[in-house]
């Protein structure tokens, strides 16, 4: 395996990129003004062996509150580089810079408006004028940047694409593309190259193809600037690392990627492990890959493992780009160290539904949570799971529904673009009920909403 050669960016201490080992990191739970529980749930991050974490600042309060964090962190001996995360607010990246060794930006909402998902049309020269008004916002940002050392991540989102990129190109892996070149000609005209970009989306096919085009992009215009991979709400438990496993592993197996994260709905420390081995078994699972037996379009891997999770990683990394690719239409395993036929079974339905082959069970697509998110997420999911599941039982309807969980509004409904049906945090203990990208029930009590998301379902599907 060859890694795709990238310049360096510097955040902090660290260098990524280059010749840099590829860097792993993740993202704080935590009210981010409550100082005391970000320094805590940072430290755990960092003392799993996490190189960069990422807090969310939604708002000036957050953002100002990044120079306590660190103040903090820095009293305990941790040096690890922090990262805002910001979307919506042009004015609390600037803030953010001061205070922090990286600023995240989302092109979808960094100065045009949150998508509405309406068809609107723009001439050429509105078009022009939109990205001249992004050009006056995002270099006095720039300025802040090269002032303070701060460094950016171009972080586009498929979920939160305008509606003038979608205007012009739709929702498509070459509109995603286009949302982050236009920020990254930017830099390059200013002479800005503390940059790392990252194109993330909740479905793997869409996310593989979209990178693979953005290294295409970067390179036809003499560009080669570092990249972060993930797959976006990929969910939890064996779900979260195969779904992530498959995305980011067919690219890191490809030399593509310089730092990582895999988002699972568990807490962020228990990330950390995970993409380790990533980085860790890339190499072997590319060398599997170019040895694997495909015959009449079935994949057939074998294994020797004892670990079930080194055995769903490295199956999911190996077939990855394989069924991304359609090279191969079903997979086949089988393992000497762990497994019965009917495990090492379903263990492949879920790598093929993952690649968006074949679905033959719910899926889930739930986010990870960050300091937006206002309810408790986690067990959220296994209460709806455990209600599905119930339903399911009786109602074969429910055994292939595609199900969206998402703590707050930021990838809302756009990442649940895949899903029939979705529950999004609306406020503190508040839940609002879509049915694709439509909301049908609005700020309703938490207390309430599971049961709600399941009558809605019930009565809404189609008998």
């Amino acid at each position: 395996m060859i890694r795709r050669q990238t310049s360096t960016t510097t955040v902090g201490n660290l260098t990524i990129g280059g010749d840099s080992p590829i860097r792993v990191q993740s993202m704080t739970t935590t009210n981010t003004n409550d100082t005391g529980a970000c320094v805590a749930q940072a430290k755990r991050i960092i003392d799993a062996g996490g190189e960069l974490v990422r807090l969310t600042t939604q708002g000036r309060r957050e953002a100002e509150n990044m120079a306590n964090i660190s103040a903090a962190l820095r009293a305990e001996g941790y040096d690890t580089p922090l990262v805002a995360d910001v979307h919506f607010n042009a004015n609390v990246a600037d803030i953010a810079a001061r205070h922090c060794e990286k600023v995240r930006v989302n092109p979808g909402n960094y100065v045009d408006p949150a998508r509405t998902f309406k068809k609107l049309e723009y001439t050429d020269g509105e078009y022009a004028d939109e990205l001249r008004k992004i050009e006056e916002r995002f270099v006095p940002f720039l300025n802040i940047c090269k002032a303070h050392g701060t460094a950016i991540r171009i972080g586009v989102n498929h979920g939160s694409l305008s509606d003038r990129i979608m205007s012009r190109y739709g929702d498509t892996p070459e509109g995603i593309v286009e949302s982050c070149m236009e920020f990254l000609r930017i830099c390059q005209r200013e002479a800005f190259r503390d940059v790392v970009l990252s194109i993330k989306a909740s479905n793997t096919v869409v996310m593989v193809t979209s990178v693979r085009l953005l290294v295409k992009a970067m390179e036809a215009e003499g560009m080669c600037y570092p990249l972060h991979l993930g797959v976006t709400e990929a969910g939890e438990g064996e779900d979260g690392r195969v779904k992530s496993a498959v995305g980011i592993g067919a690219l890191l197996t490809e030399g593509i990627g310089d730092t990582i994260r895999v988002s699972l709905s568990e807490e962020p420390e228990r990330e950390i492990p995970v993409a380790r081995k990533l980085v860790e078994y890339a190499p072997q699972c590319a060398l599997m890959r170019e040895k694997a037996r495909i015959e009449n379009g079935t994949l057939t891997l074998h294994f020797n493992e004892t670990s079930i999770e080194d055995l769903q990683l490295k199956a999911a990394m190996t077939a990855g780009a394989l069924l991304i690719d359609r090279k191969a239409t079903d997979l086949v395993i089988t393992n000497e160290g762990w497994g019965t036929e009917e495990e090492l079974r379903s263990l492949a339905d879920s790598i093929l539904q993952a690649a968006r082959v074949r679905f033959t069970k719910t899926e889930y697509i739930s986010c990870p949570g960050c300091g937006r998110t206002l309810y408790d997420l986690q067990g959220t999911i296994a209460r709806i799971k455990a209600a599905v599941k119930e339903a399911a039982a009786s109602d074969p309807r429910f055994a292939t529904l595609k199900i969206g969980i998402m703590g707050c509004i930021v990838n809302g409904p756009g990442e649940m673009a895949d899903a029939d049906y979705g529950y999004v945090g609306a406020g503190p203990a508040k839940i609002s009920l879509y049915k694709g990208k439509v909301c049908v029930e609005k700020a309703i009590p938490e207390a309430e909403a599971v049961d709600r998301l399941l009558a809605f379902i019930k009565g809404d599907m189609p008998r």
